[in-house]
């Protein structure tokens, strides 16, 4: 072979090279390599992702160089987790302090410090080992001594560092019972004693509850430590902030940058309505948009219709994310706080321990008028879904012939004829379905009329449409309105107390309707006075432009 033919195979070769590169230039816009993250931390090289320490950075930093001991509490999935890992690397890249990542998830099956206290410590030392700090620590512990052989590892792990000891421990609010107790007084004990023997220099313990609300079953009668004892030296407890509209707008440009796909104002501007900034709400909508919407045709822009879908296929789904936060409606400090925020009733102090239990587990949130109302509105669909779940799905056996189409004349839905199957459905029904809510489904037994109604109106809407729900304490009533072919149609719920009941609503329904640019609107009144009869109670009367049904 001649040195033309090595030539022209080189050419050949450098040629198809280029082409290659031409084409891998061409495609790798279509190609992303980061995606919107749903599971787990996020990191630079994987996902689209804010700056984690945006906003918060200098206050840790100043609770950190003072020698504070502090908590750091936030909804689940929130950014916790991907907040305490950047915060250690820019400790550690500093250089000041050697900053330990420790998460205690593990750890939370271990409820009695003989077993609980030692797995602590062995978390502790597996990793320091992982995240390369200093070895050594623990390697005399006497485990045995669960009162006090944490405190007794730290210290002498403090004593032989060249530089103070920051920890960050993930997930603090699992532990439980005398694990827990056990856990914070040893801290406790080494925190006092800091000006003579070394110790931690400072400590955040990290979880979706304040420390009051961590779990601790010491006495028949308590749930939860009630205070901050016996860990009263937290400095500072903290909330994590939602992303705000312009942090949803950053967070989607980063994927219009890479891919060319453009996330319309509208869609955007609804998505951060829906999820009120809500980190893993605006991932996952990204996600069911891009990924499973458009199918990675990012050629495609993402429309306010494809978010509304993409919305309802997530709710739909019912996945990790909602089922844990919904099992939080069994427990009765949260019951005692949204049943009347489902009935819109008023709402108690404020300052009392379940309202500040349920908004720090993220289900409610304090709006800037200072309403009291769902966290969001995709909560406030799931709340209702979770606990009217099983009553859509017996509607359906005992009703399988409901569908939208039955009650559609002239492109219109007939509501009147709606709410007259449902007056027949409630008095067939009412008594089976209000005990079975009092004594199986979360015991929301005063929101029953509420819930069965809507779980109703679900399951025909189920057939198109789709309902919004205006839930707010101190309200006096629960709003909905049924939407359908761009049609508005506003109900009010209440509960008949007295003679004010009616005229009270009737008011309150104008001003509803009026926000909805409506000009009907229907009243369903539930009296629950077990002394009257049926044919009291179940009435059909029209007041201008307003049709009251009772229940």
């Amino acid at each position: 072979m001649n040195i033309t033919i090595y030539a022209d195979i080189a050419k050949i070769v450098f040629f198809q090279l280029t082409l290659i590169r031409a084409i891998q230039n061409s495609i790798l816009p279509l190609m992303p390599q980061k995606y919107f993250n749903i599971a787990g931390p996020c990191n630079t090289n994987e996902h689209y992702m804010l700056d984690p320490l945006r906003g918060i950075c200098k206050e840790l930093m100043d609770l950190i160089d003072s020698k504070q001991y502090f908590v750091i509490h936030a909804s689940r999935q929130s950014g916790k987790t991907t907040l305490l890992l950047e915060l250690a690397d820019k400790i550690n890249a500093e250089g000041k302090y050697h900053a330990l990542y420790c998460s205690l998830e593990g750890v939370q099956s271990f409820t009695e410090p003989e077993r609980g206290i030692p797995e602590i410590v062995r978390n502790i030392e597996d990793c320091i080992k992982i995240q390369g700090l200093p070895p050594d620590f623990a390697k005399e512990a006497d485990c045995s001594r669960v009162s006090n052989v944490l405190n007794i590892a730290l210290v002498d792990y403090c004593r032989s560092l060249d530089k103070p000891l920051i920890i960050l421990f993930d997930e603090a609010d699992c532990l439980s019972n005398g694990t827990l107790i056990t856990f914070l007084r040893q801290l406790r004990n080494g925190f006092v004693s800091r000006a003579r023997t070394p110790f931690v220099h400072s400590i955040a313990l990290v979880g979706m509850r304040n420390i009051r609300d961590y779990k601790a079953h010491i006495r028949s009668d308590s749930e939860t430590l009630g205070s901050s004892s016996p860990f009263n030296i937290v400095t500072e407890s903290l909330n994590l902030r939602n992303f705000t509209k312009e942090n949803v707008t950053e967070l989607y440009n980063q994927h219009t940058q890479e891919t060319k796909q453009v996330f319309e104002a509208q869609a955007t501007d609804y998505i951060y309505e829906q999820t009120q900034g809500h980190p893993w709400l605006v991932n996952a909508v990204a996600r069911e948009c891009v990924e499973k919407i458009c199918k990675k045709d990012y050629a495609i822009p993402i429309t306010i219709e494809m978010a509304k879908t993409a919305i309802n296929n997530i709710i739909l789904a019912r996945g990790t994310h909602f089922d844990s936060l919904m099992e939080r409606l069994k427990e009765n400090r949260v019951r005692n706080i949204i049943e009347p925020l489902i009935l819109g009733e008023m709402f108690i102090d404020k300052s009392s321990d379940d309202y500040l239990y349920t908004r720090d587990l993220g289900l409610i949130r304090d709006s800037e008028n200072g309403v009291v109302e769902p966290a969001n509105p995709i909560y406030a669909e799931v709340i209702v879904r979770a606990l009217n779940y099983s009553l859509q799905d017996s509607i359906k056996l005992e009703r399988p012939d409901d569908n939208l189409p039955k009650y559609v004349k002239d492109d219109k839905i007939d509501i009147d004829t709606l709410l007259r199957e449902f007056q027949f459905f409630w008095r067939e029904n009412s008594e089976i379905w209000i005990k079975r809510y009092k004594e199986n489904f979360y015991q929301y037994d005063e929101a029953a009329p509420h819930l069965v109604i809507q779980a109703f109106l679900q399951r025909v809407l189920n057939g198109g449409g789709s309902i919004s729900r205006e839930m707010a304490l101190g309200k006096k009533r629960a709003d909905i309105c049924i939407e359908w072919e761009g049609k508005k149609y506003p109900i009010e719920l209440k509960i008949l107390k007295n003679e004010q009941t009616i005229p009270e609503g009737l008011v309150q329904l104008s001003a509803y309707m009026e926000r909805c640019g409506t000009k009907r609107g229907w009243l369903v009144v539930f009296d629950r006075d077990v002394s009257k009869s049926w044919e009291e109670k179940l009435y059909v009367r029209e007041y201008d432009k307003i049709t009251v049904f009772g229940c």
